[in-house]
């Protein structure tokens, strides 16, 4: 559980499990999980979920505002923009085969 905001050029690493991070984001930080990561406030950083592996880890996240988004290998930058319902919007990322897909959640 990290509850200190990530500056630009920071990574928290949680290996062999989920990352609960309680604060922002920033753009430039890392945050990445062998589970999957949770992220309480605005992600607009890097999330890598999944990363020994694990297809069935997901992204949760309280504002999605990522640049970088990835699970178990399969990722997605900034070049394609979020859809609008997730943008900005508490939403979910989980994989799908070899696609990832981006669910809005109701708080």
């Amino acid at each position: 559980v990290m509850d200190k905001p990530l500056r630009s050029g920071q990574r928290v690493y949680a290996k062999g499990s989920d990352l609960v991070v309680l604060a922002l984001v920033n753009h430039g930080a890392e945050v990445i999980a062998d589970g999957s990561v949770h992220v309480y406030a605005p992600l607009r950083g890097k999330a890598i979920a999944g990363a020994r592996g694990d297809t069935s880890a997901r992204i949760y996240a309280h504002s999605l505002e990522a640049e970088l988004l990835s699970i178990a290998g399969i990722y997605r930058t900034t070049e394609n923009p979020l859809p609008a319902e997730v943008a900005g919007k508490p939403a979910q990322v989980l994989l799908d085969g070899e696609k990832l897909l981006m669910q809005p959640l109701s708080l």
